[in-house]
């Protein structure tokens, strides 16, 4: 991108209340972004009536450092891009949302816009069976086709994107901040991986640092790149819930996989399953739905598991005594003594190897559900 035209879509998106739809239309009326920009302000007056301050904006010197700033980090490498709503590899499914962004940042794979794409959201705090089933769909998504959109918080979002990872399938991440930031620190290798091997993608300005609101804004663009949403975890006022929300209002299928009544974590998703969001117990029920929509997506290849599959673990005696009286629904320690007739020191000791070998776990209260069931 040349710096004139830079300089033009700096201007252009200071311009208060201007939005896209606005920049649309005045790059229709003067041709180029640099045209529009070195237009004088009584060419500009009769297409922004009643908004004298973008008039104001767009007669205005660029800020020069913003323009030196981008400049540098689009040369630093060539998996660095900028891409206004003009160029040709902007998504197709972005434009279609009520309020797509005028450019956007990208690093990695831009080639992935191109791709039929999935969003896979929920609980940053994720129960072990919630982890499983983000890796596991995603993982076959990606198998059937299908690139993973999600947003590399902590918690389902990172397994989704870890899963499309681990199955060589693509992925991108959209973020709430500016590109050069990685937030949480903690994903600088997932983040590395995904730029080298899928896209990370962000509106937001570079250096610009996490804030609670940028985080909702963002979620409009996950659901607005992908064919559908899937919630795999979410408790009541979980943020994964608004992605699904705006997905709604976008058009997109939502999918929730169901869980307890009695489970924190499924109460999101139950109350989306409620409102008319698609029950979903398989990869296979996702690709039935989105096949017709997408028609390019593909049979998942032989052996592909439709079903997260739980591992398979024999059990001893001791241990069965207790296992077989847990469920997906938290119990206590008291209800599980009295369920199962055994000591207070006995189920406490059961207990501790039952979270060893993966197969217990304790939530929040003290209380204990089954996370993988047995095969013998």
């Amino acid at each position: 991108m040349q710096r004139e035209e830079l300089r033009g879509w700096l201007k252009l998106l200071d311009a208060r209340g201007v939005g896209y739809a606005g920049a649309n239309r005045l790059i229709d009326a003067f041709g180029s972004v640099q045209a529009l920009c070195s237009a004088p302000a009584a060419a500009l007056k009769p297409h922004l009536e009643n908004l004298p301050d973008a008039v104001s904006s767009l007669g205005a010197d660029a800020d020069e450092t913003a323009v030196a700033e981008i400049e540098q980090w689009l040369t630093a490498s060539e998996q660095n891009h900028l891409i206004p709503f003009t160029d040709p590899r902007y998504p197709r499914l972005l434009k279609e949302i009520p309020d797509p962004p005028v450019l956007f940042y990208a690093k990695g794979n831009v080639g992935l816009l191109d791709q039929p794409l999935m969003a896979i959201v929920g609980s940053r705090n994720p129960t072990s069976d919630g982890i499983h089933n983000a890796r596991a769909f995603s993982g076959y998504l990606c198998s059937a086709g299908l690139g993973i959109v999600s947003g590399m918080a902590t918690g389902i979002d990172a397994q989704a994107h870890q899963g499309a990872l681990d199955a060589d399938g693509d992925t991108v991440a959209v973020i709430g901040t500016g590109i050069d930031r990685i937030y949480p620190a903690r994903h600088k290798q997932l983040a590395h991986d995904i730029a080298e091997r899928g896209l990370i993608i962000s509106e937001f300005p570079l250096g610009t640092p996490p804030t609670r609101s940028n985080f909702p804004r963002r979620n409009r663009l996950i659901s607005g790149l992908s064919l559908g949403v899937l919630v795999v975890e979410a408790a009541a006022k979980s943020g994964s819930l608004i992605t699904a929300r705006m997905a709604g209002e976008q058009g997109r299928e939502v999918f929730a996989i169901p869980g307890s009544i009695h489970a924190p974590l499924a109460k999101g998703c139950n109350r989306l399953i409620r409102q008319g969001a698609k029950l979903v117990e398989s990869g296979r029920h996702i690709i039935e739905e989105l096949g017709p929509i997408s028609g390019v997506l593909k049979d998942a290849p032989e052996g592909a598991k439709e079903q997260p599959e739980t591992a398979k673990t024999e059990l001893s005696e001791e241990l069965k005594s207790l296992y077989r009286h847990l469920g997906h629904d938290p119990q206590t320690m008291d209800q599980l003594i009295a369920r199962s007739g055994l000591t207070a020191a006995q189920v406490s000791s059961i207990l501790s190897q039952l979270e060893i070998q993966g197969l217990a776990e304790c939530q929040h209260g003290g209380k204990f559900i089954r996370t993988e069931m047995e095969s013998g």
